[in-house]
């Protein structure tokens, strides 16, 4: 049981801190905070509970990431976390951070576009390549190495990358 306020924020700051911290076991470069996964901790009576949001209703990784998430509250000392996933609203590729973005370029994946828009939606998109920064780019396969990605191929340099795809 949690009393006063000032402990209750203490301890939703050190579960934030330590589900924050936690990798997509996909693309373990991110942390489910830089991909907006991580949704809302809060502390009640009952204990901590931490709300995500998959990146797909059937993304294959949550299950991992809902384990880690309760492996990292219980190494701070908080016991029988609730996990509980929220599918509304969906997630967005606008909840990444600008830091996922960036760690994604340098990871050597092509970051969604912020605001994804109309054209993505047609395939009428830009991508810049992650080793070189052209544009002059093109899809190979709408199909990547994981559901979120797709495959590219940049015009310049001649080397393939991934795409996560804007949603």
């Amino acid at each position: 049981m949690v009393t006063g306020n000032a402990n209750t924020r203490d301890l939703r700051q050190t579960a934030w801190n330590a589900a924050a911290q936690v990798v997509d076991p996909e693309i373990p470069v991110l942390t489910i905070a830089d991909l907006g996964v991580l949704r809302e901790v809060t502390v009640t009576d009952n204990g901590v509970e931490v709300a995500i949001t998959p990146t797909y209703s059937g993304c294959p990784a949550m299950n991992m990431i809902a384990l880690e998430i309760e492996l990292a509250l219980e190494r701070e000392g908080i016991r029988n976390p609730k996990i509980r996933t929220v599918l509304s609203p969906a997630w967005t590729t606008d909840w990444m951070s600008e830091q996922g973005r960036q760690k994604l370029r340098e990871y050597g994946i092509a970051p969604p576009q912020a605001g994804g828009g109309r054209r993505a939606l047609f395939g009428e998109q830009q991508v810049a390549c992650p080793q070189c920064g052209s544009v002059d780019t093109e899809v190979l396969s709408e199909f990547g190495s994981t559901s979120c990605k797709a495959l590219w191929r940049c015009k310049s340099c001649h080397e393939p990358f991934d795409y996560f795809k804007c949603h």
